[in-house]
C-alpha cells in the first residue's frame, strides 16, 4: 500500500526511524517488500539516478507497481535519492515518485537555496514531497565522490534559514556519516552534539541520515574468506548512536551499502562453494531470502523492536 512520506514522518518523529532502501533490480524489490510485509513496518523504496540509468525508469516503476499488487500489506513510499536538477525534473515528469531529493549541497549556500526552492515549487505543484541536503558527506557511492577534506558538517545556524526559505519537507544533514563501506575508519562516530543543535533550530522537522549502513564486520569477514579483498577497517554507523539520532529528529535512515555487502557475500559463497552450478536463480533466491531478513530486522530495530 503506497502512502505519503510526510504521513510516515509525522508518525515516526521522535519515536522511530524509517528504513530507506536503495533498489536496483527485481531481487532487491522482492526482498525489501517481503521484509516490510513480514515485519509489519513501513519502508521507503529509494531509486538513484544510477539505478534509473542502469535498469531504466520504466522497468523500475513496473517492478514496484507489480510488487504493490504481490505484497498488498506492505506499506511503502517511493523516493528519488540524490538527484540533481535534471534528475529531479525527470522524476517529476515521469511520475511514480511520492518524494524526491534535490542534492545541491555542493553549491554555495545561496545557490543551494535557489536550486532547492525551484524544485520544491515544481514538485509541490504535483503533490510530491522534497528532501534537500545541507552540508556535504564524504565517501563514494554511485555518482557521489567527495574527499574527506572537502566534507563539512551541517551548520545548525543555517539549517533553520534554509528550511524556511526553501519550504522543503525534510532535510538531509551531514553529522559524521559518509557513503560507502569505510564510514568511520578514522575512529570518529556520529556528531550527536551537532545533530542536537540542528534539532533545536528545527523542532519537529524531519531530518534524514544518509550513509547509515552498519557494515557488519561478520559480513566483511565472510566476503574476504571467499575471495573478497575488503579492508578490515571497513566500519559503519554504530547502532546505538543511530537510535540516539532518531530521538534527535532523524526520521529517515538511508541504507545501501549493507544491501550490497549481502549481495556480494551470497554470490561469492555460491560461486566458490558450488562451482559446478551456473543458474542465476539459485543465488538470486538466496539473496531475496537474506535481504528479507535483513530488512525486517533493520526496520524493527529502528522501532526498538526485534524480529523473530
Amino acid at each position: 500500500m503506497r502512502t505519503s512520506i510526510n504521513q510516515l514522518y509525522e508518525k515516526a518523529y521522535g519515536n522511530f526511524g524509517i528504513g530507506a532502501f536503495n533498489v536496483f533490480n527485481a531481487e532487491q524489490v522482492h526482498g525489501v517488500f517481503r521484509g516490510a510485509m513480514v515485519s509489519g513496518t513501513s519502508v521507503i523504496i529509494q531509486i538513484t539516478p544510477v539505478a534509473r540509468d542502469y535498469m531504466r525508469h520504466e522497468i523500475l516503476k513496473a517492478m514496484i507497481d507489480a510488487a504493490e499488487i504481490i505484497y498488498p500489506e506492505a506499506e511503502f513510499t517511493v523516493h528519488l535519492d540524490h538527484g540533481n536538477f535534471v534528475h529531479c525534473m525527470a522524476a517529476i515528469e515521469s511520475g511514480g515518485y511520492n518524494s524526491i531529493m534535490i542534492d545541491a549541497s555542493h553549491e554555495p549556500f545561496e545557490e543551494n537555496i535557489r536550486i532547492t526552492k525551484e524544485i520544491v515549487d515544481r514538485a509541490h505543484a504535483r503533490g510530491i514531497a522534497v528532501e534537500a541536503e545541507l552540508g556535504v558527506l564524504s565517501g563514494v557511492e554511485d555518482h557521489i565522490s567527495v574527499d574527506e577534506k572537502n566534507s563539512r558538517f551541517t551548520k545548525p545556524a543555517q539549517a533553520r534559514e534554509f528550511v524556511e526559505r526553501t519550504d522543503c519537507d525534510s532535510l538531509a544533514v551531514a553529522v559524521g556519516t559518509s557513503h560507502g563501506a569505510y564510514k568511520f575508519s578514522g575512529g570518529a562516530g556520529l556528531q550527536l552534539d551537532v545533530l542536537k543543535q540542528i534539532q533545536q533550530q528545527l523542532p519537529g522537522f524531519p531530518l534524514v541520515l544518509h550513509g547509515a549502513s552498519a557494515v557488519p564486520i561478520e559480513e566483511v569477514e565472510r566476503i574476504n574468506k571467499v575471495g573478497g579483498q575488503l579492508k578490515t577497517e571497513a566500519k559503519g554507523t554504530d547502532p546505538n548512536e543511530l537510535l540516539q539520532a532518531i530521538k534527535l529528529g532523524v526520521c529517515k535512515v538511508n541504507i545501501a551499502t549493507d544491501m550490497r555487502l549481502i549481495w556480494t557475500r551470497v554470490h561469492r559463497e555460491f560461486f566458490l562453494n558450488e562451482p559446478e552450478k551456473f543458474d542465476m536463480v539459485v543465488p538470486g533466491k538466496k539473496y531475496i531470502d537474506e535481504l528479507e531478513k535483513f530488512v525486517a530486522n533493520k526496520c524493527l530495530f529502528l522501532k526498538g523492536e526485534t524480529y523473530n
